[in-house]
C-alpha cells in the first residue's frame, strides 16, 4: 500500500512516517525508561508498532507523541509505549535444558542446604516473565519434585515484566495449544485443563503458587524483603547495552543469596570481567 503523508490526511490505513530526530527522541525516552536499545535498524519497527498507538489518541506525528508521552503525568502513555515496544516471545519448555538443571541439580542443592538450616523457605524469581510460561513451569517442576510434601514449604515464584500487557495474559492463565509444542505431555494433562479445542488453562493451584508485579529491571530499587535462592532472567538483557547489562547483573547478584543461581538466555553472556558470579554451565552463574 502506497504511503501517504499523514498530515494531508486522516485516513485510518495511512501511515504515520518517522523522521530521524524523531526516532532519536524516541528511542531515547525508551532507553532511559525501560533500558532497551534501539539501534538505526529499528526504525520501522518503532514506525510499525505504533501505529496503532499514534492513531488511538488522535495523533499525526510522532513529535506530538513525544509531547504527549513527555505531559503525561500519569504515567500511563509510557506505560503503553513500553508495552508496544517490548517483544515477548515465548512457549512452555523454552531452552529446557535449563529447566532440567533446574529440577535435577539447582533444587537438590537448594534444598540439602535449606534443610540443614530447617529453613523451609525457597525463593524463586521470574524477571521477564512474559506472558507466564516459565514460571508456572518451575512451580510445575517444584511440584514433581517434593510431591506430597510440597505444602511444608514457603515456595511459589515471584514473577515480574515490565510490561502491564503480557502481565495481564500471564495472570489469566490461557493458552493457544501452539505454545505446548514439545513440554511434558504428563504435565499437560495433569496441570492444565481444555477450555474449548483453541484454548488450554493453568489450574489453579498453580496459578495460585505465583505472584505477578509490575517491575522494571533498570529500576535501582531492587529493595527485596529477603535475598532469591534462583533468579530466571532469561532473553531479557540481549535488548539492553553494554552499560544497562552491568548494572543490572550487578543488581541480580546483589538479589541472590550466596549460592543462588542466576539463569540468562542461551543468547546472552555475562561479562566475567565486570561481575564476581561463577560461571557454572552456559548461561548458567552462581554466586
Amino acid at each position: 500500500m502506497e504511503n501517504i503523508n499523514p498530515t494531508n490526511s486522516n485516513n485510518q490505513f495511512d501511515t504515520i512516517s518517522i523522521s530521524d530526530e524523531e526516532f532519536n527522541l524516541m528511542r531515547q525516552l525508551i532507553y532511559s525508561s525501560s533500558g532497551i536499545s534501539l539501534s538505526e535498524q529499528k526504525k520501522s519497527l518503532v514506525v510499525g508498532r505504533l501505529q496503532k498507538v499514534l492513531k488511538k489518541h488522535s495523533l499525526n506525528n510522532f513529535k506530538d507523541y513525544y509531547n504527549e508521552l513527555l505531559n503525561d503525568r500519569s504515567g500511563a502513555l509510557l506505560t503503553e509505549l513500553i508495552d508496544n515496544i517490548s517483544t515477548n516471545h515465548t512457549f512452555f519448555g523454552r531452552e529446557s535444558d535449563h529447566f532440567n538443571y533446574f529440577q535435577n541439580t539447582v533444587l537438590p542443592e537448594i534444598i540439602g542446604k535449606k534443610i540443614e538450616s530447617s529453613d523451609y523457605d525457597i525463593r524463586v524469581w521470574c524477571a521477564g516473565c512474559s506472558t507466564g510460561e516459565e514460571p508456572y513451569t518451575l512451580v510445575i517442576i517444584m511440584k514433581e519434585f517434593f510431591k506430597n510434601d510440597y505444602n511444608k514449604w514457603k515456595s511459589g515464584v515471584l514473577a515480574t515484566d515490565i510490561s502491564t500487557t503480557v502481565l495481564s495474559k500471564a495472570i489469566q492463565g490461557i493458552y493457544d495449544p501452539v505454545k505446548f509444542k514439545g513440554f511434558n505431555a504428563e504435565w499437560l494433562r495433569k496441570y492444565f485443563k481444555q477450555i474449548d479445542e483453541n484454548k488450554l488453562e493453568i489450574n489453579s493451584d498453580i496459578k495460585s503458587e505465583v505472584l505477578f508485579r509490575r517491575f522494571n529491571l533498570i529500576s535501582s530499587n531492587y529493595n527485596f524483603k529477603k535475598p532469591f535462592d534462583i533468579i530466571f532472567c532469561r532473553n531479557v538483557m540481549i535488548y539492553f547495552d553494554k552499560e544497562t547489562r552491568t548494572k543490572v547483573v550487578q543488581n541480580l547478584y546483589n538479589s541472590l543469596d550466596f549460592g543462588g543461581y542466576l539463569f540468562i538466555g542461551h543468547a546472552e553472556t555475562i561479562d566475567r570481567t565486570k561481575s564476581k558470579f561463577q560461571y557454572i554451565a552456559p548461561s548458567i552463574y552462581k554466586k
